[in-house]
């Protein structure tokens, strides 16, 4: 029963990634906005509700990895060792992003969250709406780990901490919508967010001094 049960769930992972996978690659070549759910289930060869079953409304075919995402960024702060900052605890998933989508096919990686959030008004509201769920997030364990800290001063370090994440990733996504990030401009995005993520680790250092 067990390795029934085990079946499906593979069979169901495996439907779930080929659809996510058609629709990213129909995304990559017509743009958000131009393609419907309609066409991703016609190129999956599944019928509409099955794509609805799997993704509820049509950007979720672009943002069904964000609770992934959040879950990433609550544990880099929240399991983060001692004496290590916020910041410090985030800059590698920010590097590692930059760095994925450098060696990524960008003619796939154009129709994912990146790419897709800067081309599409539409998306990009969601991505907004996201973004204060991932400052929601960190300043949630933010304030887990330091408690004196002051509710306010956590949500706006949280959401300078994520401005600069948004910010390289509108950077990577911008790129990808022009061929690619180069070994130059990942390498120039890494620096920009090592100084950013440095000031800002400098800061959160200031304000936990003592408390």
């Amino acid at each position: 029963m067990r390795r029934e049960q085990g079946l499906r769930d593979r069979k169901k992972a495996q439907t779930r990634e080929r659809i996510a996978d058609v629709a990213a690659g129909l995304f990559a070549e017509r743009d958000y906005d131009a393609v419907s759910v309609m066409d991703v289930a016609r190129a999956a060869n599944v019928s509409d509700q099955t794509v609805y079953n799997y993704f509820p409304a049509k950007q979720d075919l672009v943002l069904d990895r964000v609770d992934e995402f959040l879950e990433l960024y609550r544990h880099a702060v929240l399991e983060r060792a001692e004496g290590v900052s916020p910041a410090a605890a985030l800059r590698p998933l920010v590097e590692a992003d930059i760095d994925r989508y450098r060696h990524a096919d960008p003619r796939l990686a154009r129709g994912e969250f990146p790419a897709q959030c800067v081309e599409s008004p539409v998306l990009r509201r969601f991505a907004l709406e996201f973004r204060e769920r991932q400052v929601d997030t960190v300043a949630a364990s933010i304030l887990s780990t330091c408690p004196a800290l002051e509710p306010i001063v956590a949500r706006a370090h949280a959401a300078a901490l994520i401005s600069v994440v948004q910010t390289i990733t509108d950077q990577i996504g911008a790129s990808l919508l022009n061929s690619g990030p180069t070994d130059a401009l990942a390498a120039d995005m890494t620096q920009a967010a090592a100084t950013a993520f440095d000031d800002l680790d400098r800061t959160f250092r200031t304000m936990t001094n003592g408390s």
